[in-house]
């Protein structure tokens, strides 16, 4: 009998977990299957997740000293670093321009009684912070104590940490050679445990997305509508337009081949609605079905699971919008220009900041005056619009590291031909 592929074992999950949620919400919320059902979902979801955040620092750690290190060997540590930021900004900046098109097109918001929500914001306490103090917390949260960060699961500290000591192994030379090769060992035992926890990935999908299904307040969803059409829908056309066309444009790959590959990283970050946790999938999917060489792979993708966040920087640009359409307050073009670079700052910031999503969506509404209460109206339905968002952010990092593969074997062949020829 055929055995039947993880990619498949996976896709049975997601539809078992949304048939199961749905099934499941239309049960009483006090009858005892209703309360048996969310448990034992939970309990498969949160062993997933934390399985994924057990090896996911010691293999941020890792990927980024080796992936660094080895760069040494092509002299391209200085070409993969610019492309790497090139396209990390390129991507965000065409993410927050599509939401802030889209919102000024459809302005959802408008015309909504914000009387409905008043009881929320009067409720709800925004942790509020100055742009200021926002980027002097980042900073600070950049260098720290790296048994602390490593301890602590500080990703955005780990990577920096990684970085100076990748670079530290370059300068040394062959003095480190022993160091290089115990961290390489050390990585290929991290993804050899990656695929141990990816067969329980149907399983833990599965729990996840029963447990967002069944718990989903459909009236409230019904009545922020047109904001969550206009995310979701900027979103998907940020991932399913805007990105696979730079890939092929730059690359040649077909979408096809890039989502059969990328799949179980996909939906890994829809289910778990966290880059950081897909991380190890996200891994493994671009070296092995990807085919993106180690060194690249180890520094691009755990550098953009907490750079580069494209869904997150759209859908806050949008979110900013909406609630100035609530509040009956017309953003200018100088208003929207600050939305587009706190946003994308505010993005690449998250990650390092404590309750990050909250922090960092108050940045942005308080860079051009709105009110920071006004998150509390997006509270109910932000675990519904992260799933999306994070599914892109993970996407993004998947076609950086082919665009970087790409740009940096292209840049190395112009420049033998020149050599060459001179």
């Amino acid at each position: 009998m055929k055995k039947i592929s993880l990619n498949t074992q996976i896709l049975w999950g997601v539809f078992a977990g949304l048939f199961l949620g749905l099934g499941l919400s239309l049960l009483d919320e006090e009858s005892a299957t209703f309360q048996v059902g969310l448990y034992a979902a939970e309990l498969l979801g949160t062993l997933f997740i934390d399985l994924l955040k057990m090896v996911l620092i010691p293999l941020v750690f890792t990927s980024i000293a080796v992936g660094v290190a080895n760069l040494r060997v092509h002299q391209q540590m200085h070409k993969v670093w610019k492309a790497t930021l090139g396209f990390f900004l390129l991507s965000m900046a065409l993410a927050v321009l599509l939401g802030l098109t889209a919102a000024n097109i459809v302005r959802p918001g408008e015309g909504l009684q914000l009387a409905m929500f008043q009881d929320d914001m009067q409720k709800f306490q925004a942790a509020q912070m100055p742009l200021t103090e926002f980027i002097a917390q980042l900073l600070h949260s950049l260098f720290q104590n790296p048994m602390t960060a490593l301890a602590q699961g500080n990703v955005l500290a780990v990577v920096v940490f990684a970085l100076l000591l990748g670079i530290a192994m370059v300068v040394g030379g062959d003095r480190y050679a022993n160091i290089l090769i115990l961290l390489q060992e050390l990585l290929e035992l991290m993804l050899m445990l990656v695929g141990w926890i990816m067969r329980l990935a149907p399983l833990g999908i599965m729990g996840l997305l029963v447990k967002l299904a069944a718990t989903q307040d459909v009236a409230l969803l019904a009545t922020l509508v047109e904001f969550i059409v206009v995310v979701i829908g900027a979103t998907l056309l940020h991932g399913i337009v805007v990105l696979p066309l730079i890939l092929y444009l730059v690359t040649g790959m077909t979408p096809f081949k890039f989502w059969r590959g990328g799949r179980e990283a996909l939906i890994t970050a829809f289910a778990t609605s966290s880059s950081s946790a897909a991380l190890p999938v996200t891994l493994r999917c671009v070296e092995q079905h990807l085919h993106v060489k180690r060194d690249i792979a180890g520094f691009v993708i755990p550098l953009g699971a907490t750079l580069n966040m494209d869904g997150t920087a759209l859908y806050e640009a949008v979110a900013a919008l909406f609630v100035a359409n609530l509040v009956g307050i017309e953003l200018n073009l100088a208003q929207q220009m600050i939305v587009f670079l706190t946003a994308m700052l505010a993005a690449m910031g998250a990650p390092g900041i404590p309750s990050a999503g909250m922090v960092t969506m108050v940045v942005v509404l308080q860079s051009v005056g709105l009110p920071a209460e006004a998150i509390a109206i997006l509270l109910p339905v932000d675990r519904l619009l992260d799933t999306f968002r994070t599914a892109v952010n993970v996407e993004g990092d998947m076609v950086g590291s082919l665009v970087v593969q790409k740009w940096v074997r292209k840049e190395s062949m112009g420049g033998s031909r020149s050599g060459s020829e001179g």
